[in-house]
C-alpha cells in the first residue's frame, strides 16, 4: 500500500494545494493531509477551521484523510506507516527549499519525498498571498476552494 503524507500549515488551503492533492490521488492508495502545528506561528485561521476547510474540500474522496500533528514530519510518517511525503513545487525557490528538506528527511529516515509541479494556472498562489488579500478586503474566493470562506 502506497501511503503519502501531504504536510503543511494550510493557512488556508489554496487552489494550488487542491490541484496537487487531486493529481496525486491516482499515485497513492491513501493520502493523509497533515496540518502541522507550530506554537510559535501566528495563524489567520484556527486549526479547527483549517481542518474543516480541507475536510469539506475532499469530503467525497475516500482516499484522503486529514489529521493534525506536532513535531517532525518523518516521525509522523513512522507513526502512521507512511512511506512518502508529498510536496508541491511552484517555482525554483520552492524547489531549492524543498530539496534541502527532502535530503534531510531521507538522511534521517527511509522516507522518500515525491514532488509534483503545481499547475501553471495556480502556480502564483500561496497561502501568504491569500492571507494578504483577505486582510485587505480583496476578492480571495478565486484563489481557494469553495469551502474556504471568511465570515
Amino acid at each position: 500500500m502506497r501511503k503519502a503524507i501531504f504536510p503543511g500549515s494550510f493557512d488556508p488551503i489554496t487552489l494550488g494545494h487542491e490541484d496537487i492533492i487531486k493529481r496525486s490521488i491516482s499515485l497513492f492508495d491513501e493520502i493523509v493531509i497533515a496540518i502541522g502545528v507550530n506554537a510559535e506561528k501566528k495563524y489567520m485561521f484556527t486549526l479547527e477551521e483549517r481542518k474543516r476547510f480541507i475536510e469539506e474540500t475532499f469530503k467525497n474522496e475516500p482516499k484522503i484523510s486529514v489529521i493534525t500533528y506536532e513535531g517532525l514530519t518523518i516521525d509522523l510518517c513512522h507513526k502512521i506507516k507512511a512511506d512518502f511525503i508529498l510536496r508541491g513545487l511552484r517555482n525554483p525557490a520552492d524547489f531549492e527549499f524543498e530539496k534541502a528538506i527532502a535530503h534531510t528527511n531521507r538522511r534521517l529516515s527511509k522516507i522518500e519525498t515525491v514532488f509534483l509541479l503545481t499547475a501553471a494556472r495556480t502556480s502564483y498562489i500561496s497561502s501568504s498571498i491569500v492571507r494578504d488579500v483577505i486582510r485587505n478586503g480583496g476578492q480571495y474566493e478565486m484563489l481557494v476552494p469553495d469551502a474556504v470562506r471568511v465570515k
